[in-house]
């Protein structure tokens, strides 16, 4: 028993070592996306760079035809054929990206990305350190929620770009909140690893939490891309009316993919794991009737789970309601995942909760 209870100890040290070791490394990825973004400003070999990325012109064609006469062949010209972008979207490219088409950028990017996947790799194993210790699932406080969290949206972020999708422009965002979030995490919500009340020492503990963290992880990719979609929007809307966007916006802007780029990345992600965080529900419902006897009790937790789910089902019927396309149903996008973070932040630490059991 003395011995299993020293290799815990030890363990957990390992796990906090690894956490701290991990948040030095995202930092240096930090500095790294940060040269990118400056490198990467709009030199000359970036604007050459955008100019090549501009879209084709209107297709027209001029094939001409040949109809045989009598006595000769004359040459008629087929009709030129004009293509047109649907009613109220703009023809406007994705731009370069955050390196803005110059190399020292793309260099510093790739670097960024490197040292990315490293600090993935050490906080990672931090979080598998931390389950050997306790010898459960590694989220049974907001604590190893957070590290984990952190951890699956960084492999979520990753995966875009194993998968060859022009997601970099992600890094930067992405990189400061996973800072702020391990900063917090080991600042303020640092619990010691213990075992859980016996409520909790579940296998459902694996398949509610593990989900729920799994589409916290992409709602926060689809909020990023919103976000960043209302910013290119109205940086389109002001250039499409004759505006003069200052000099930090025309630099940040123009290297972010278009307006209709980011809307459908947001929209994809958040429709492809909506049936996950219904499922989410579904299993914690399961849980709570093998936990308490009951499967709904409006609990603070379940209401706020709900609430988000409402909010994210209210998105997609807003995508495809004519006249809430666009910002209207951005905002929707906002406002659920806002309830997620308050389902996790507000809920576990200012509300009495029976999910509270668990400590911080």
């Amino acid at each position: 028993m003395i011995l299993a209870a020293t290799t815990n100890e030890s363990l957990a040290r390992m796990s906090d070592l690894l956490i701290y070791s991990s948040m030095a490394v995202y930092t240096l990825a930090f500095f790294a996306h940060i040269a990118e973004w400056v490198l990467g400003s709009r030199s000359k070999v970036g604007r050459t760079a955008a100019a090549l990325t501009s879209p084709a012109p209107a297709v027209t064609s001029a094939v001409t035809v040949q109809v045989k006469k009598a006595g000769g062949t004359a040459v008629l010209e087929k009709p030129k054929v004009v293509t047109r972008s649907a009613a109220g979207s703009r023809d406007v490219p994705d731009g370069p990206g955050a390196a803005g088409g110059t190399v020292k950028g793309d260099l510093y990017g790739r670097i960024a990305v490197s040292l990315t996947v490293l600090a993935f790799l050490i906080e990672a194993s931090g979080v598998v350190t931390r389950a050997l210790s306790v010898q459960r699932a590694p989220w049974g406080n907001m604590y190893e929620f957070s590290t984990t969290f952190s951890t699956v949206a960084v492999g979520a972020y990753l995966g875009f770009l194993v998968a060859k999708k022009n997601v970099r422009w992600l890094g930067l965002p992405l990189i400061t909140t996973v800072l702020l979030d391990l900063g917090m995490a080991t600042t303020w919500l640092k619990t010691p690893s213990d075992q859980l009340v016996p409520a909790l020492d579940s296998y459902w503990l694996w398949i509610h939490v593990s989900t729920a963290i799994f589409c916290g992880a992409v709602f926060y990719l689809g909020a990023v891309a919103t976000l960043l979609y209302l910013f290119r929007d109205s940086y389109e809307n002001k250039l499409a009316t004759g505006g003069d966007p200052g000099s930090f916006a025309r630099s940040v802007m123009e290297r972010l993919p278009s307006a209709a780029s980011l809307d459908k990345f947001s929209y994809r992600v958040n429709a492809a794991v909506f049936p996950l965080w219904t499922f989410t529900i579904i299993a914690g419902a399961i849980w709570a009737g093998d936990a308490w006897g009951r499967y709904w009790g409006w609990d603070a937790k379940e209401v706020w789970s709900f609430i988000t789910w409402v909010g994210y089902a209210a998105y997609l019927h807003a995508r495809a309601t004519a006249g809430w396309k666009g910002r209207k149903a951005a905002y929707i996008a906002l406002i659920a995942f806002a309830c997620f973070l308050f389902n996790y932040y507000g809920v576990n630490i200012f509300v009495n909760s029976k999910h509270s059991y668990a400590g911080v």
